[in-house]
C-alpha cells in the first residue's frame, strides 16, 4: 500500500536537510511506527518479514532547494514524497491514524530540521483488480534509487547498474528473497519472474549514498535511477516489490517503485 505524505517545517528558520537524508528519515519513520504500535515497530526492526526483511521504503522527498555543501536548504518549507508498506490492505486506515499530524526529526550530525505531517493521503492500487495469482505485467520506473549487487568473498556487495549483464539477474534474485521470506522458500522458488530494462533518450543516472554518514558503520552504496522495468510476475509478487522496493535496502530508501504505464494480462 502507498501513501502520500506532505510535510511542513516547524522551522523558524531557513530549513536545511542534509544530502544523505535517507537514514535519518528512516530512523524517523521508525520512531512513528514505534510510538503508534511498539510491537509492530520490534517486529520491522529485529525481524522483518523472516530473516531481517523490513518490508517498507520510500521515494526520493519532493522538495525544491538550494544545495550547499553536503547540505540542502529548503527554498520552501515543505517536502512531499511516497511511502510504502506491505501489509494488508485491512491495515490502510491504522497507517494513516500512526502518521496524521506527526512530528518527523531529519537529522544528523550537523544540522536537525523538524516537520510536522500535514496531510497523508492513501493511494489506490493500480493492480487491485487483477486476482493475486494472475500473471500480469507492469512497466515501473525508480522513484529511488535502485540498489543491486552481488556479494564477494568479504560479504561485501559489489553494486551493479543497468549497463552491467549482473544488473537485472541480481534484481531477480532479490526479487526471491523477498518471496521467500514474505511466503515461504518453495514459492520463492518456483515463483515465475521476469523484468526487461527501457531506457529513455537520456542515459541513467547513478547516485552515490552514504548510509550512517558521520557514524560508526557508515556504508556508501552505489543506486542507478532513469530508466523503466517491465515485470512479469504473478500480481501478488509485484505487489511486493511495489510495497516493499526492489533491490536491497528498501527500508533505507532504495527501490521505490512507481507504476509507469499500461498493466496488461
Amino acid at each position: 500500500m502507498h501513501f502520500t505524505l506532505k510535510l511542513i517545517s516547524q522551522e523558524k528558520e531557513k530549513t536545511v536537510l542534509p544530502i544523505n537524508y535517507q537514514y535519518p528519515l528512516s530512523a524517523a519513520i521508525y520512531k512513528i511506527l514505534a510510538k503508534g504500535d511498539k510491537d509492530y515497530a520490534l517486529f520491522l526492526h529485529e525481524k522483518g518479514y523472516g530473516k531481517g526483511y523490513k518490508f517498507f521504503t520510500f521515494s526520493d522527498l519532493k522538495l525544491k532547494f538550494k544545495q550547499e555543501g553536503d547540505r540542502l536548504k529548503l527554498l520552501e518549507p515543505k517536502i512531499e514524497f511516497t511511502i510504502a508498506f506491505h501489509l494488508p490492505e485491512a491495515s490502510r486506515t491504522f497507517v494513516e491514524g500512526l502518521f496524521k499530524s506527526e512530528e518527523i526529526v531529519i537529522a544528523d550530525q550537523k544540522s536537525k530540521a523538524r516537520f510536522r505531517v500535514q496531510s497523508i493521503l492513501s493511494l489506490e492500487n493500480p493492480l487491485k483488480h487483477f486476482d493475486e495469482r494472475e500473471i500480469i505485467q507492469t512497466m515501473v520506473k525508480p522513484i529511488s534509487a535502485i540498489v543491486t549487487g552481488t556479494k564477494n568473498e568479504k560479504n561485501n556487495y559489489d553494486y551493479k547498474i543497468p549497463d552491467d549483464a549482473a544488473f537485472i539477474p541480481s534484481l531477480i534474485y532479490g526479487w526471491k528473497n523477498k518471496i521467500k521470506n514474505a511466503f515461504d522458500a518453495e514459492t520463492a522458488e518456483n515463483a515465475i519472474l521476469k523484468i526487461e530494462l527501457e531506457t529513455y533518450e537520456n542515459p541513467f543516472r547513478t547516485r552515490l549514498i552514504h548510509i550512517k554518514d558521520g557514524k560508526v558503520g557508515k556504508t556508501t552504496v552505489r543506486g542507478s535511477l532513469n530508466y523503466k522495468l517491465l515485470l512479469t510476475a504473478e500480481r501478488r509478487f509485484i505487489d511486493l516489490v511495489l510495497n516493499a522496493g526492489i533491490g536491497v535496502l528498501g527500508s533505507q530508501g532504495m527501490g521505490c517503485l512507481g507504476v509507469d504505464g499500461k498493466i496488461r494480462e
